[in-house]
């Protein structure tokens, strides 16, 4: 059959032949990932290495690349994916998965025999494809100027990876066959369940068209609900993601005797034919792994798809005949969905990356051309993992990271699996696949006891047979540790997982790591002291345990007792609102034994009360404040609300001495530290300039309160009697607030002889009326200064 690829075939070939790399940009259907490989035999010195995303693909498209040359697969076309290889010394052309390719290249970086590699789906952006593609690109440049690069996608913009590469563009226009697009009358209303909208939509589907149909949900639980609602009488439901086993894949993607309908996630979405599929019903929905260094936990959260991912989507429609591609959004709504999707470097743990850079001997990987480099802080997150197992030291690889990242297993079970033997490959498998007790629990005991025993759990078998097969493979791999238990086992590959339970009745603890997890009420493993948490919903702020084991602390002790030491600790605690001393054994962030430090020395204490310090606010007394003013006035220091904590370790930490808590804090006064801070010269020059206090006749003084728009102080109107001249600070005059024998204020001015001159008069008459005990005279220029009320006649 012809295919829309075919038409550029010899642009392909002619530009390969000229730059030695090429970009083919071709829409979903056109044909590229089974026609490009075969017409480049002729034209390709050595083998041609393609990399499929997914191994249902891989082995989907050699089948395909075999059936047209009329040979088995394993003659010129073979494949290799994780666990299996099907290649001869005849073969050419080798589908490979991304993963592979990596591992092949730390092997053999020279790539011997290999002519060309083709990065095919490209566009899906899998952490693997931007590695490959890095190592491959400085590969060619540094060692191996003959290697030719084919870089294949159907809906990435292909500008930026061709510039990366240097490279020309080659474009297929057009798909095999015309899809007609098909959306909902009006956004689903708010509460609409997903699975219920679904199942109508694909009903739908079903009764208005002929043929049969792809419907793409986000994942594994949605498929089983989706299709437990299903009725559709002679219609054949068939499930498709990737933990099936591969006969039931195989089966969901052959052609049915009568109409069928697969329910699949992404692993649909490229690179398969299922030549009776004339119908794609779409969710809209993607589920993205988004990683959070802080933590170093993984949560899955579900999106809305891209418009790549869509076109992609509807492209299985129209791939052997015309086809319908229904979704399950209004067409008003195509605008509001992102281009494409983020690149999985962007938000995946990076921790195999990072293995990788340092097996290949650029552990920033500052060197390698990544078409989106790995975010540093993730990066750096990763490289202290890798530390912490013994995997890199001071950024160089060790031999046991080397031994690591022979293993095709996350470096933490690796790291396990190296350390406790081939005893931990069942555990290590387990820990690699999904959940096969979902909502039964998170004691990861009894996943092992269902691998060993699935009918008494009523574990499905394709699911304990795929893991069993992985941890058959796995053995092989595994080193000569010691007879360990899965706890401890576990405790080796998750270290900054240990959890210690927190006090109280709720099932929360704190992770060696840090942070914070809880566990739904009633859990069996609610009460356990210590657990090693495997896995979690990734939430940033206190996770929620989806699987765990316990483990005793001799246990622990015993794997991880390296880790463990003695600190003395002293610090603020805000719950306690005093400084807390403590002598602590630590694994990390939790404390396996707290015993009093009675004997702490003073200056730690003062430092963390230092903190409390800044957490409880300065709280300046009166003349504290007014001291402050002062010396804002001269600008002798910098008296500003953030600036005076930012500093007090140089000026308040000396006089802490003492200080423990917020009630003594209270009583404190900062006022001798605030004044310690200037010197002698300083001291002198403040008083002098701005003074503080007015000396009254009486010979009382009266502290100046500089904080307003003129010095001011506050006096009582009798304790002036006799002075004819007006106070002044510096040549300006004082504000007086003049007040009553009670303290009320009953004049302000800054004349104090006018006053006396002018309303005086008017105050002394109401005074008189409310205070006739108290003197006031006629004219108090003449009159001695009092506080004191006129004696009582007998």
């Amino acid at each position: 059959m012809d295919l829309p690829i075919d038409e550029v075939l010899d642009d392909l070939r002619a530009a390969l032949a000229a730059h030695g790399r090429v970009v083919l940009q071709a829409p979903p259907g056109a044909g590229k990932t089974t026609r490009v490989p075969l017409a480049l035999l002729i034209q390709v010195t050595g083998r041609i290495v393609m990399l499929e995303p997914r191994r249902l693909a891989a082995r989907a498209a050699a089948e395909r690349m075999a059936e047209t040359l009329g040979e088995p697969v394993g003659q010129t076309v073979g494949y290799a994916v994780r666990g299996e290889r099907v290649v001869s010394d005849a073969t050419r052309i080798e589908v490979v998965t991304e993963g592979i390719l990596t591992r092949r290249l730390q092997r053999d970086p020279g790539l011997d025999g290999v002519g060309c590699v083709i990065f095919d789906e490209f566009h899906e952006r899998s952490l693997n494809a931007d590695l490959g593609l890095a190592l491959v690109w400085e590969v060619k440049q540094a060692l191996r100027e003959d290697l030719a690069v084919v870089v294949m996608s159907a809906t990435l913009d292909a500008g930026p990876v061709a510039a990366l590469l240097d490279a020309p563009v080659v474009t297929s226009e057009g798909r095999a066959f015309p899809v007609e697009p098909r959306w909902l009358d009006r956004p689903l209303s708010k509460g609409t369940r997903f699975d219920v909208a679904m199942e109508a939509l694909i009903s739908r589907a079903v009764a208005q068209d002929d043929g049969g149909v792809l419907a793409f949900l986000p994942g594994e639980g949605e498929i089983r609900r989706v299709a437990g609602m299903l009725n559709l009488p002679g219609v054949e439901v068939r499930p498709l993601y990737g933990a099936l086993p591969f006969a039931e894949q195989r089966a969901a993607i052959q052609p049915a005797q009568g109409r069928k309908v697969v329910l699949a996630t992404a692993i649909a979405e490229t690179s398969l034919t299922i030549e009776d599929v004339r119908i794609v019903v779409d969710g809209g929905r993607a589920r993205r792994a988004r990683f959070d260094p802080g933590s170093g936990m993984t949560r899955l959260v579900t999106e809305r798809v891209s418009r790549a991912e869509a076109a992609q989507r509807a492209g299985r429609a129209g791939r052997v005949a015309p086809g319908v591609a229904w979704k399950l959004w209004a067409k008003g709504e195509d605008g509001a969905l992102p281009a494409f999707p983020p690149a999985e470097i962007e938000a995946a743990d990076l921790t195999a990356l990072a293995l990788d850079l340092a097996l290949w001997g650029d552990p920033d990987g500052a060197a390698l051309p990544f078409l989106t480099p790995p975010p540093a802080g993730a990066l750096v997150e990763a490289q202290a993992l890798l530390a912490g197992l013994g995997a890199v030291e001071r950024g160089r690889i060790t031999e046991h990271g080397r031994a690591l990242a022979a293993m095709p297993l996350h470096p933490r079970l690796a790291h396990m699996l190296q350390i406790a033997g081939a005893g931990a490959a069942d555990l290590a498998a387990l820990l690699s696949d999904r959940d096969i007790l979902r909502d039964r629990g998170v004691d990861l005991t009894l996943r092992l006891r269902a691998l060993k025993d699935p009918g008494a759990f009523g574990v499905a078998k394709g699911a304990v047979t795929r893991i069993r097969d992985e941890a058959k493979r796995l053995r092989r791999f595994g080193g000569k540790g010691g007879d360990l238990s899965a706890a401890q086992q576990a405790a080796l590959a998750y270290p900054d997982r240990i959890a210690l339970r927190r006090p109280g009745e709720a099932p929360r603890w704190l992770l060696s790591g840090g942070k914070g997890v809880k566990m739904t009420e009633g859990d069996p493993l609610a009460g356990q002291r210590l657990l090693v948490v495997t896995d979690t919903d990734g939430h940033p702020r206190e996770a929620t345990i989806r699987q765990a084991i316990p483990i005793a602390e001799a246990d622990l002790r015993a794997v991880v007792g390296d880790r463990i030491a003695w600190h003395d600790v002293c610090d603020w605690s805000g719950r306690d609102r005093r400084v807390v001393a403590r002598r602590q054994e630590r694994l990390g962030a939790i404390a396996l034994d707290d015993r009093t430090w009675p004997e702490v020395p003073p200056d730690l204490v003062a430092r963390a009360m230092l903190d409390g310090v800044r957490t409880l606010g300065l709280n300046p007394s009166p003349a504290a404040r007014r001291f402050l003013a002062r010396v804002a006035l001269l600008d002798l220091f910098d008296t500003s609300e953030a600036a005076l904590p930012d500093c007090a370790e140089e000026w308040l930490l000396p006089f802490l001495t003492g200080v423990r808590s917020a009630d003594d804090w209270k009583r404190f006064d900062i006022l001798p530290a605030l004044r310690a801070r200037l010197d002698y010269d300083q001291q002198q020059r403040l008083d002098a300039e701005v003074p503080p206090h007015l000396e009254t006749p009486l010979g009382r003084r009266v502290p100046i309160d500089y904080s307003g728009d003129a010095p001011e102080v506050a006096i009582r109107v009798q304790e002036l009697f006799g002075m004819t001249r007006h106070p002044t600070i510096a040549g300006t005059p004082l504000k007086l607030s003049l007040l009553s024998p009670a303290g009320r204020p009953v004049q302000v001015t800054q004349d104090l002889p006018g006053f006396w001159a002018g309303s005086y008069a008017d105050v002394a008459k109401d005074m008189r009326a409310r205070y006739p005990r108290h003197p006031w005279p006629e004219d108090p220029t003449q009159a001695d200064p009092t506080l004191r009320a006129k004696r009582r006649k007998d």
